[in-house]
């Protein structure tokens, strides 16, 4: 691992043991230092010399004992002495400054080569280490056994051991990593030992195994990691700091003005949402961020709200992007903050300014995303309210027409008793969406998908989910099979994690490469596959994700109670299998009895087959609805429900996404898109091989194509039939 390194460590030493060699016939190593510069650099080395000359010209002068110590002494205080510092120590030992300068020379190469040879030692020991930690885990696993035969353990029979040996292994990389870092300081160079290692962990190529089927060779589509796109965009340069804190604070400015405004600024819009009157707008706020590029279409919208959250922890989620889109997951798919140009004053986010990049979806793979790229700043104002800004910073980089600009947007907090507070929240972009599916244009054009009744609504269902989990007084009906507080936060968290799975993983970010299976219609299956080796949390192998979206003509919220009740389950769900589906486990955590976790197991028909369980969340408000689930190991999960970690479950979730096709329902009846119908998105997650670098044949994508499309008809059938 470390040959290089140490290869030219004894590179060094070998030169210097020619000359030493032909000058002083095996001179010892700690007499080197003790030569005389000037004349060890004008002997020759051994292949120039000549060997009658040798004796003749051999002269070695050796320093005094005293002049060692006192350079020694002075090398401690200055390893690299001035020339005036030479001269005086020169004058002071008696010797030439040349002499001086080369023995200097000397001790700093010999204390360089002496610091590597104990840093290789350390990182050579590290090393060996960590390959003998390794060796036990993989011994460990190749002599593991069944809890139920005491057999060996097939595939997919230890999924807890295994994800937490995976998370040690990454811990394990990790370190690794650590140290080729360190060794690449002192070598010059990444260690080759390590390219190997990593070269494949990063690979997104798959090969498609087409077998016999000829011209339909292709390609399935690939989810890249959700910041590997993001972090190819780049932060602000030097000069364009100035503008940017110009324009936050005409932002905050523009964005407390129209928050605070009612009519002529707002006009009351067809879904119960102010909407802005752009002539007003353009008359009351002239200069803004330049006019309206062309092919743009404004769409502005304000809600507000009282949530049951204080204003601190509010700010906190709003300027935290990792928070920000966990609690916004459904909104905002990928986020990243580029630059931090301000982190507040006072110990708060007051002053706080962030330049940042992120992308908002509706859940479908019908609508495109929404890109935007700019500034966030954060003000507490003199009346104690706080108040938090987007503004786009597209005209300060060199880029391609944009299809969306955020003018001045964002929210107005204003602190309530008893932990509550008041939010004010202001959508206002411009947005070229002409590529969105025509089933979801009257959703998109009344502002619902984007707009800030859906921000509002998010972070109020967010608000009593937290607030759920954090609630002590729980009447024990509910725990059912969860034996104590703590089992209760972690199926709580392992549901929060599959949430966010589900949402970043089935909308149109631009690092999805969903692939059409078939050009018929609006509810074509669309597919992308994920290679999971060492992710925590997800079964290793080739995940095949399969989405559809369609309209159906029923209520969002028929349809939602429908999805998912356990007793309607079987007329949908064909991997029950016809088994009865039981709640072992129930969470509220929300108002609407429609928000809940849920522990279901499913009684299999067949007495051969064993019973399954299934971790599903439902949540619903206002502008959408979701029933989202996962299989999960029965020995993982008892775990979590006594409390256990669940960052070890492996979780692949599969679910609906249930949105109104439009603003509002007429009283003709549901007949067609826009008249009260719901938009259903349909995502399935599945293991198509349980080998990371197996090939993924089109077999596989037939089946689970098949699968997802005779779950539409299913679905179709049974919500058409109760409707009518």
């Amino acid at each position: 691992m470390f040959q290089s390194n140490m290869f030219e460590s004894h590179h060094m030493f070998d030169m210097t043991r020619k000359t030493s060699e032909s000058d002083l016939v095996k001179v010892r190593d700690d007499d080197y230092e003790t030569r005389s510069g000037t004349e060890t650099m004008e002997a020759p080395s051994g292949d120039d010399q000549d060997p009658n000359q040798r004796q003749k010209k051999k002269r070695y002068h050796r320093h005094t004992q005293r002049q060692i110590q006192d350079m020694e002494a002075f090398f401690k205080e200055c390893p690299h002495p001035d020339d005036k510092q030479r001269k005086e120590l020169s004058r002071e030992l008696g010797l030439e400054p040349l002499q001086v300068k080369f023995w200097f020379q000397n001790k700093r190469t010999q204390m360089k080569a002496q610091h590597e040879r104990h840093e290789n030692a350390i990182l050579k020991a590290e090393n060996e280490k960590l390959r003998a930690e390794n060796n036990r885990y993989k011994e460990a696993l190749s002599n593991a056994t069944c809890p139920s035969c005491g057999g060996p353990a097939a595939l997919g029979e230890m999924s807890f051991d295994e994800q937490h040996l995976r998370i040690e292994n990454a811990r394990l990389r990790e370190e690794v990593d650590r140290i080729s870092g360190i060794a690449a300081k002192y070598v010059g160079k990444p260690l080759s030992t390590f390219t190997n290692l990593s070269s494949h962990l990063h690979s997104r190529s798959l090969d498609l195994g087409v077998s016999n089927f000829g011209s339909q060779s292709g390609f399935v589509g690939e989810m890249y990691g959700a910041g590997e796109i993001l972090r190819s965009v780049s932060g602000p340069s030097e000069t364009d700091k100035p503008m940017i804190v110009e324009l936050a604070v005409a932002a905050m400015e523009e964005l407390i003005r129209m928050a605070q405004a009612g009519e002529p600024l707002w006009v009351l819009g067809e879904n119960s949402t102010d909407v802005l009157n752009e002539d007003e707008y353009l008359r009351t706020f002239p200069r803004g961020i330049g006019p309206k590029p062309l092919g743009l279409r404004s769409e502005a919208s304000k809600e507000s709200a009282v949530v049951i959250m204080n204003h601190t922890n509010l700010v906190e989620i709003l300027m935290d992007v990792n928070q920000w889109s966990s609690v916004f997951c459904g909104i905002v798919s990928r986020a990243m903050t580029l630059e931090v140009l301000s982190t507040g004053v006072a110990g708060n986010y007051n002053g706080a300014l962030q330049v940042m990049t992120a992308e908002f979806q509706v859940p479908s793979p019908l609508v495109p995303t929404r890109e935007n790229y700019f500034a966030r700043y954060c003000k507490q104002h003199t009346d104690g309210s706080w108040a938090v800004v987007d503004v786009s910073l597209d005209n300060l980089r060199p880029a391609p027409m944009s299809k969306c600009r955020r003018r001045p947007s964002g929210c107005l907090i204003q602190e309530l008793p008893n932990g509550y507070s008041k939010v004010i929240w202001v959508e206002h972009v411009e947005v070229d969406d002409r590529a969105v599916h025509n089933i979801y244009r009257p959703l998109v054009s009344s502002g619902l998908a984007f707009g800030a009744k859906r921000w509002v609504a998010t972070l109020d269902r967010q608000c009593e989910r937290l607030a759920s989990s954090m609630a002590s007084n729980i009447p024990a009906g509910d725990l059912c099979v969860i034996t104590s507080p703590e089992g209760r936060k972690s199926m709580l968290k392992l549901a929060e994690r599959m949430v966010t799975s589900f949402c970043t993983g089935v909308g149109a970010s631009t690092a999805h490469a969903w692939t059409t299976l078939s050009a018929t219609g609006s509810d074509d299956v669309r597919v992308m596959t994920r290679k999971s080796m060492d992710d925590p949390g997800r079964p290793p192998g080739i995940v095949l994700s399969a989405a559809t979206s369609f309209w159906i003509p029923v209520p969002p919220r028929r349809a939602f109670e429908f999805l998912r009740n356990e007793n309607s389950r079987n007329e949908w769900d064909i991997l029950s299998n016809g088994g009865l589906v039981q709640e072992m486990a129930h969470i509220a955590n929300g108002r609407d009895p429609g928000n809940c976790v849920s522990l279901l197991r499913v009684n299999s028909a067949n007495s051969s087959q064993s019973n399954m369980l299934i971790l599903q969340e439902s949540c619903t408000d206002a502008t959408g609805s979701y029933v989202i689930y996962a299989p999960v190991d029965i020995g993982a999960m008892n775990v979590v429900l006594s409390g256990g970690d669940p960052d070890y479950v492996a979780l692949l979730p599969s679910g609906f996404a249930i949105l109104p096709d439009g603003p509002g329902q007429n009283g003709g009846g549901i007949l067609d898109i826009g008249s009260g119908g719901s938009l259903l998105t349909v995502a399935f997650q599945i293991l198509v091989d349980s080998i990371p670098t197996a090939k993924l044949s089109l077999g596989s994508v037939a089946t689970v194509n098949s699968l997802i499309k005779c779950t539409v008809e299913r679905i179709k059938a049974a919500v058409v039939c109760d409707s009518a």
